[in-house]
């Protein structure tokens, strides 16, 4: 029996001359991956709608390994993330954290609202570095780490002045700093932005100005604490990061 699911492509790989594996994570089941027979075809209704970041409902018929992506319908394609090279980069991090974060087939209604949130305002134009870095704090606890945001990760204490201790998982108040050599010092700023990006909802989210030195700080600090913490290492990071020395030369 053909089932229907809520879906947003966040892999693909050519099988075979005209088939596709097609990895979909969706509302109802989180991450599956199905089977799109020829949809490299030109002619094939399925060629569409298994591009990558395409949001659609999707038409499966299970099956103990690969399901069969019978038929697809969009709900949007997101046209602008794939027509500029920018929020393409961007949005290729974006789903390929997800999937190395997420089991298959465990649903997450969540971690779909947020995939959805985050590429519709990436394909709105809103700043895709800032969307970006809120998608990885959010998704921090589905890679089991839970960062210190609230008080001193070492004293508990939450009055004073605060650094960032990638060594002491979150923030180091100023009697603790001796704890950590290496601390990160913040402003009033960055340490408000940090619990924003970690706690808010980001459905509420407006529009957003932070200054770039501001920008390269925050980035700095949740960089540092993946690299500690989540032991991945993606091609999509990497590129992202030329992308970053390629603009600070123009």
């Amino acid at each position: 029996m053909l089932q229907k699911c809520e879906g947003i492509v966040i892999r693909r790989t050519d099988y075979g001359e005209n088939n596709k594996i097609v990895t979909l994570y969706t509302r109802e089941w989180g991450k599956v991956g199905v089977m799109a027979r020829g949809a490299n075809k030109p002619n094939s209704r399925l060629s569409a709608v298994t591009q990558l970041f395409y949001y659609g409902y999707y038409l499966v018929q299970p099956s103990t390994g690969l399901g069969g992506l019978q038929q697809g319908e969009t709900i949007s394609s997101f046209r602008h993330i794939r027509e500029d090279l920018i929020a393409t980069a961007y949005a290729s991090y974006i789903v390929e954290l997800l999937d190395k974060a997420t089991d298959d087939k465990k649903p997450n209604p969540f971690l779909f609202e947020l995939l959805f949130q985050t590429l519709n305002y990436i394909n709105e134009g809103y700043d895709t570095e800032i969307l970006t870095m809120i998608f990885e704090m959010k998704l921090l606890p589905v890679f089991g780490i839970h960062p210190v945001l609230d008080r001193c990760s070492h004293c508990g204490a939450n009055e004073g002045e605060f650094a960032f201790s990638v060594k002491e998982g979150g923030f180091l108040c100023h009697r603790c700093f001796h704890q950590d050599q290496y601390h990160i010092k913040m402003n009033a700023t960055i340490l408000r932005l940090l619990r924003l990006f970690y706690y808010f909802d980001l459905k509420r989210l407006g529009n957003i100005s932070i200054k770039d030195e501001t920008k390269k700080i925050l980035r700095q600090l949740v960089d540092s604490y993946y690299e500690e913490y989540s032991g991945v290492q993606l091609k999509s990071k990497r590129f992202l990061k030329q992308l970053d020395t390629f603009k600070g030369m123009i």
